[in-house]
């Protein structure tokens, strides 16, 4: 049987996750990696993805997390994040037409850092909505 280990999910608006796992896979900046029971400790910044949770008796949730921290300590593993949902909660629709408002924003954009900002932001929909395709 495998170990379970504190894990705590949190967003601005929210604590979304606190509880025993099994696993959490993290989309950390420098790639993806996976932290279980005894891991050693250590920070990471993470990038838009998705973040895997594989529970006792092996239920897997996932969370599209837009970056952050995660933070591994001898107590478990927090992720701020700058913002979390859970994949099941999440609306197509209404992605898709934030994807379609970004692009129409990133054509209207006056300046270099306003499309740098928006195109991060266009990058980021787009990786929720490939992440999505398979489900």
């Amino acid at each position: 049987m495998a170990e379970l280990f504190q894990f705590e999910l949190v967003s601005p608006e929210r604590q979304l996750l606190s509880e025993q796992v099994v696993e959490v896979i993290v989309p950390g900046t420098e790639g993806e990696f996976g932290v279980l029971k005894n891991h050693s400790p250590f920070m990471s910044t993470i990038k838009p993805g998705l973040l895997k949770v594989r529970k006792d008796g092996g239920v897997v949730e996932e969370y599209f997390v837009r970056g952050g921290f995660a933070d591994v300590a001898p107590s478990g593993l927090t992720v701020l994040a700058e913002q979390a949902v859970r994949v099941a909660d999440l609306d197509r629709a209404a992605l898709a037409q934030q994807i379609r408002d970004a692009e129409e924003d990133l054509k209207d954009a006056k300046d270099d850092a306003s499309r740098l900002k928006i195109s991060d932001l266009l990058s980021q929909l787009n990786e929720v909505q490939n992440a999505l395709i398979p489900a």
